[in-house]
């Protein structure tokens, strides 16, 4: 039922890239400005997902889902019906607050299901229900749009948001609600340094990969003569699909997540570069896409197992701050790409912001691992 939820979610998440074009003619923005759509609901999400953890800890978990969802799907009502492209902007803030306060917790409370061995699979199933959306979704979503508008996609969405909870107050049974932790230990949380790498590994490998998303529209048509962007939405949601679901086998197996993060990293990397390299090599040029969609969505589930291991009284708190860093990213990546085709560098500009935050984030991940992997001896010794 959770992954329902996140299958709605991953569905109207990423499928605004794809409509960008439609909503662009819609209201008379450029594709810069339409994009500040993306950045407005990745912003509000990231807010509210920390703010509502803590203000909600301790309240009926089933209750927050359920409401969370419902305000999701009236906030997509909204956007389907949105006379003037303002009222299309508070209605995305809407959606995020909604998204915010529902996908965070549908990650943590799906461990209370499983015994600890099988966390990693809940974990990457749950979130998989996203790369579900995007895979089914948006290329359903952008098929309607281009039959009939883009305001169809909304309506599906909204469909889907009212599935959702009607399935989810009739078969979720209820679920453990955890004693919300004292003040102190809340906080105690974001002054550990091993939390803060962590979050901006997340922080950077957003910006990158969700930031150049958000303009694939753009990006498509500028480096290859193939204007059929439903194609590469395909692959890179096919290869989400492919990564959010298996890499929770690879966590509970190897029980190494941070290993898994550094070639999740430098494969997401490598996949980035070679997609102008690629791009006009028949069945090759969409081997990119595809290793980068499986790669950016099996990334999620390592650092929430990581967060888990270093705060697990904390576990809903911890992964709230990563899904919120996470979409915080593609807030300001999707804000710094609409600045780059707005100041006419080109859209293979934002191939190398990318890369270059790809970097960071390689280098944040290598020194996470160099500082907090110590054995107590090796501690001893450097002390």
């Amino acid at each position: 039922m959770l992954t329902i939820g996140m299958f709605t979610l991953g569905f109207d998440a990423y499928i605004i890239a794809g409509l960008i074009p439609g909503i662009s003619a819609t209201y008379q923005k450029n594709a810069s400005q339409v994009g500040q759509a993306v950045s407005v609901f990745t912003l509000f999400y990231a807010v509210s997902a920390p703010l509502f953890a803590s203000l909600l800890a301790g309240r009926q978990t089933k209750k927050i889902l359920l409401s969370s969802m419902f305000i999701f799907g009236l906030a997509n009502v909204l956007s389907a019906l949105a006379p003037s492209f303002s009222i299309f902007l508070l209605s995305r803030a809407i959606a995020g607050m909604g998204a915010g306060l529902f996908s965070p917790l549908a990650v943590a409370s799906s461990t209370t299901f499983v015994p600890i061995e099988k966390k990693g699979r809940a974990l990457s199933f749950t979130i998989g229900g996203m790369s579900m959306g995007t895979v089914l979704g948006v290329p359903i979503g952008l098929y309607l749009a281009n039959m009939f508008e883009w305001q169809l996609t909304m309506w599906f969405v909204v469909i889907f948001s009212f599935t959702a909870t009607l399935c989810m107050f009739k078969f979720l049974p209820d679920i453990p609600v955890t004693p919300p932790p004292a003040i102190k230990e809340r906080l105690s949380m974001f002054t550990d340094k091993r939390v803060t790498i962590t979050v901006l590994i997340t922080f950077c490998a957003s910006i990158a990969s969700l930031g150049l998303y958000t303009y694939l529209s753009s990006l498509i048509p500028d480096l290859t003569s193939d204007k059929d962007l439903t194609i590469y939405l395909w692959a890179w949601g096919l290869g989400g699909l492919l990564g959010s679901l298996s890499i929770g086998y690879f966590i509970d197996y190897f029980k190494k997540p941070k290993v898994l993060m550094v070639i999740i990293l430098m494969t997401l990397t490598v996949s980035i570069i070679c997609i102008p390299i690629l791009i006009n090599l028949s069945i090759l040029k969409y081997l990119p896409f595809f290793i980068w969609g499986a790669m950016g969505w099996a990334s999620q589930a390592p650092q929430q197992h990581i967060l888990l291991s270093y705060q697990p009284q904390q576990g809903s708190a911890a992964v709230a701050l990563n899904s919120s860093i996470n979409y915080l990213g593609s807030a300001v990546g999707a804000t710094l790409g609409g600045i780059v085709i707005y100041s006419g560098m080109g859209t293979i500009a934002l191939i190398y912001f990318a890369i270059l935050f790809m970097g960071f984030s390689l280098c944040l991940q290598f020194y996470s691992m160099k500082k907090f992997n110590k054995s107590p001896k090796q501690k001893s010794r450097a002390t």
